[in-house]
C-alpha cells in the first residue's frame, strides 16, 4: 500500500550517531560514539530528595498544565547562570525547551522556507543538520581551523548569500571536532551578523565544560542589536533525561518560538522544570559541575595521550580545551565508516564523520566521545582501534 508522506519526509534521515548506539548497546562494546555523560556522575542521591520534596510540597502543581514559557522561578535561575558566559538577561528573556534540540528545531520552523540559505560550520552538529533538513534549506558550509570559523569565508558566504536565514555556530568546544572560536573571531562574526542583518544561532551546550583557562563570552554577551539567538541546556551539565534546555532571544524573535511552541508540545515537563529548581535551590550546581569537568579532563587526556602513543603515523587530532569530543583525521585514503566496520568487530565503535557535514562528504574523520567510557575502557578501547588502523 502506498503512502503519500510529505515532501519534506524525503530529505529527513535517521540520526547516523542513534542508528550506531543501538550497536554499541552490547554490553563488551567499548563506545566513543554517543555524546553521553558520565552515569555514575548524575546525582541519584540528591534528585531522589528532590523529588519527594517536590511531590510532598507542591505536587499538585508539579503534575498539573504550566505556562509555555517555562516555570519562572527556574527561567530566574538560568537568568542567573547565564552570567557565567556573560550574558545579561531576565527570565522574561527566556524560554525553556526540550533540551536545546527542540530549540534548533524550533530554529528551522521559525526561519526556513523551502530553499533558504543556511550557513554553518563544516562540519557541524549533526542533530541540527537533521533539524534543519525538515525544513528543505540549502547549506552553505565554511571551513574551520582551530581558531572555529574562518571569517573570510564566512564574509564571502554573506556577500553571494545576502538573503541567508541564519547563521549555525557551536562556539565552544564545538561538536565534533572539540574546537572553540576565538574572541577575536566571535566579534568579527557579529560584525558580519550586523552589516548583513542576518540573525545567529549560537549553540553551547558544552559552554561551561572547560578545562582550562577562562570561559570565553558568549556572542550573545556582545549582541547590541538582539540578533543572537542563544540555546542552552542542562543535558551536559546535570542529566539529559530531564530533557531541559532554553532559549535566549530579543522579544520580536522569543514571541516567535513561544508561538511555536504552543503548537508543537505546549509546554515542558512541569515536574522536571520544578525539580530542576528545586536541586538548583537545595544544592551546589558550580560543585557538581568542578567534579565533571575533573573527570572529563582526566579521561580526554588519558585518551589523546593514548592516541598520541598507539595510532600509527598519519593519524592527527584535534587537543579541545573542554566539553566532550575529539576530532580524528585518518589518511585521505582511508574510508572512516569501513574502519567503524573492522572496528565493531573488535568490539569497540565511533561515530564516522560523514555524517557532519551536510554537503560534500568527506570520509577519513571521525568523532570520539570521551566523556562516557571508564579509564581502563578508553585506553583498551584506543588499543584496539590502533590495532585495525595498523591493520589497514
Amino acid at each position: 500500500m502506498a503512502i503519500n508522506f510529505a515532501n519534506r519526509m524525503n530529505n529527513i534521515k535517521g540520526s547516523a550517531i542513534r542508528e550506531l548506539l543501538k550497536l554499541t548497546e552490547e554490553p563488551d562494546i567499548i563506545s566513543f560514539a554517543g555524546g553521553l555523560p558520565a552515569p555514575e556522575l548524575f546525582p541519584l542521591k540528591e534528585l531522589e530528595e528532590v523529588s519527594k520534596r517536590v511531590l510532598r510540597e507542591e505536587g499538585q502543581a508539579a503534575l498539573q498544565y504550566s505556562t509555555t514559557e517555562g516555570y519562572l522561578p527556574l527561567r530566574e535561575k538560568i537568568a542567573q547562570r547565564m552570567s557565567k558566559v556573560k550574558v545579561d538577561c531576565k527570565a522574561k528573556d527566556i524560554i525553556v525547551t526540550s533540551g536545546s534540540q527542540q530549540g534548533l528545531e524550533f530554529s528551522g520552523r521559525v526561519f526556513v522556507n523551502e530553499g533558504d540559505v543556511i550557513i554553518c560550520e563544516s562540519p557541524s552538529y549533526l542533530g541540527a543538520l537533521n533539524a534543519f533538513k525538515a525544513y528543505l534549506p540549502k547549506f552553505v558550509e565554511i571551513s574551520m581551523d582551530e581558531d572555529g570559523m574562518i571569517m573570510e569565508e564566512l564574509e564571502k558566504a554573506l556577500e553571494q548569500n545576502p538573503n541567508a536565514k541564519f547563521i549555525y555556530t557551536i562556539p565552544d568546544f564545538q561538536n565534533p571536532t572539540g574546537r572553540t572560536m576565538s574572541l577575536e573571531r566571535r566579534k568579527k562574526l557579529l560584525e558580519l551578523a550586523y552589516k548583513y542583518n542576518i540573525p545567529v544561532v549560537e549553540d553551547n551546550p558544552y559552554g561551561e565544560l572547560r578545562f582550562e583557562g577562562e570561559i570565553l563570552p558568549a556572542l550573545k554577551s556582545m549582541d547590541t542589536k538582539g540578533l543572537v539567538i542563544y540555546l542552552g541546556t542542562f543535558s551536559k551539565t546535570f542529566c539529559p533525561g530531564m530533557r531541559i534546555g532554553w532559549v535566549v532571544a530579543s522579544p520580536e524573535i522569543l514571541s516567535k518560538y513561544v508561538v511555536v511552541k504552543q503548537g508543537a508540545d505546549l509546554q515542558c515537563s512541569t515536574i522536571a522544570q520544578r525539580e530542576i529548581n528545586r536541586f538548583l535551590e537545595m544544592y551546589d550546581l558550580d560543585a557538581h559541575i568542578a567534579n565533571i569537568i575533573k573527570v572529563y579532563r582526566k579521561r580526554r587526556d588519558l585518551m589523546l595521550e593514548t592516541m598520541e602513543k598507539e595510532f600509527p603515523e598519519g593519524v592527527t587530532f584535534t587537543r579541545p580545551q573542554g566539553g566532550l569530543f575529539t576530532w580524528v583525521t585518518f589518511p585521505a585514503h582511508l574510508d572512516a565508516a569501513e574502519i567503524m566496520q573492522k572496528s565493531i568487530q573488535e568490539k569497540v565503535a565511533f561515530v564516522p564523520g560523514q555524517s557532519f557535514f551536510p554537503g560534500e562528504q568527506f570520509k577519513n574523520h571521525g568523532r570520539f566521545n570521551y566523556s562516557n567510557m571508564p579509564e581502563d575502557k578508553i585506553v583498551e578501547g584506543i588499543k584496539r582501534l590502533a590495532k585495525v588502523l595498523k591493520s589497514l
